[in-house]
């Protein structure tokens, strides 16, 4: 276990960087205090449902938290919602969510763990499967749980308010589902939980739970959703607008790069360690190429982030060609370009490429393409967007 930080001031100017809400500071202080008088590590509690197997930077907004609270010498649970996740957190759903499968779920999860060490010092920290004590509790046991609170609580959710006002269809299954999380809690005994900001009324749940139970109530820290490449959305998957820790290191340095100056500080808050007054004092340009180059030696190493830096600066700013291009065969008959964006996967559809076409954003050997049946017969170049290079070769 990690040598605990006594200076509880230190502990808490660490643990409050970045966090949204704290529920409640004074609780926070006082079970600090006990901590450092006793001697004794908090018992940390962060959940994760593996409903996806490929982790992103906005996942590592809570995990990153939960290293903090790892370096300070405290007691860290990593919840693995291997039971919740077969039912899927209503959270934020305009419809019920697919439920998995147990093997579908376990295979999730193995892959996540994979990932986690990445962030987490997997040795000192206590990884917990939910499964554990929900496989054995009987069903009175579980419906005993709906007793811990109201319809009147649950349809307050504005999630669920919102699915009603449009009389979409809630399942007794999703009202279960914060009890669940909340009496993971009393199972682990829990001083802190930590989750985003629209996890709030699941881990207050949890709070109400744990007095139920005749427990001490965990303090409640939410953490901010993080804006994915695009700047408006929350970074996922399905908005495309994610960058994964498991990207090639060029790869993640130029969606690093793409995202607006807006924006920076906020990653250096939540994905970084950096000083932020010496942050503030950057030139931008060096700010965000600096931002890159720490989040990218984070995952890969701090030679393979320079490398990055060095070839992104080359491409970008003197505008030549990237040493290494992803190289992609056509016939000798040729093929039009609409029908290559597709085929080398450079456009999910053709409706993609078309407006990628029409927007300017496609180029062959630097000449800028505006007709989608132009065909490529011959070897060159194909640059789509600002980012992605494709070396054409005949066969």
């Amino acid at each position: 276990m990690t040598t605990m930080i006594k200076d509880i001031e230190k502990q808490l100017q660490i643990i409050k960087r970045g966090a949204v809400e704290i529920i409640s500071e004074p609780e926070l202080r006082q079970k600090l205090e006990q901590s450092i008088a006793k001697n004794k590590p908090l018992r940390v509690k962060a959940g994760f449902d593996p409903t996806a197997p490929d982790l992103h930077l906005g996942h590592t907004v809570l995990l990153r938290k939960l290293k903090q609270f790892q370096d300070l010498g405290h007691k860290i649970f990593f919840l693995i919602g291997d039971f919740t996740g077969r039912i899927g957190d209503p959270t934020g759903r305009s419809e019920l969510r697919k439920q998995l499968t147990a093997e579908e779920v376990a295979k999730n999860a193995q892959t996540y763990k994979k990932q986690v060490c990445k962030i987490l010092d997997m040795d000192k920290i206590d990884v917990v499967f939910n499964s554990a004590w929900f496989d054995k509790m009987p069903v009175l046991e579980m419906l005993k749980l709906t007793t811990h609170i109201t319809v009147s609580q649950t349809l307050a959710r504005a999630d669920f308010k919102k699915r009603l006002s449009k009389n979409e269809n809630i399942s007794l299954l999703e009202f279960m589902y914060p009890l669940l999380q909340g009496y993971d809690s009393v199972q682990l005994e829990a001083d802190i939980e930590l989750g985003g900001t629209d996890q709030i009324f699941n881990l207050l749940v949890g709070r109400d739970i744990q007095k139920d139970f005749g427990q001490a109530q965990q303090v409640v820290i939410t953490m901010p959703l993080l804006e994915g490449t695009d700047g408006v959305q929350k970074m996922s998957k399905s908005y495309g607008n994610y960058i994964g820790i498991n990207e090639e290191a060029g790869s993640m340095f130029g969606k690093i790069m793409s995202i607006s100056d807006e924006l920076m500080l906020k990653y250096y808050t939540l994905l970084t360690d950096a000083d932020l007054d010496a942050v503030k004092a950057m030139h931008p340009k060096e700010e965000k190429l600096r931002l890159a180059e720490i989040i990218v030696s984070q995952y890969h190493s701090v030679e393979s982030a320079a490398k990055a830096r060095t070839e992104f600066e080359r491409v970008f700013s003197s505008k030549q060609l990237p040493e290494e291009m992803e190289e992609y065969v056509i016939p000798l008959s040729g093929v039009t370009v609409i029908d290559l964006l597709v085929r080398a996967k450079a456009a999910k559809s053709r409706n993609e490429a078309r407006r990628l076409i029409e927007q300017g954003g496609v180029n062959f050997d630097g000449l800028n393409i505006s007709d989608e049946n132009i065909v490529i017969n011959s070897g060159g170049v194909l640059k789509v967007g600002k980012r992605r290079f494709l070396k054409i070769l005949v066969r």
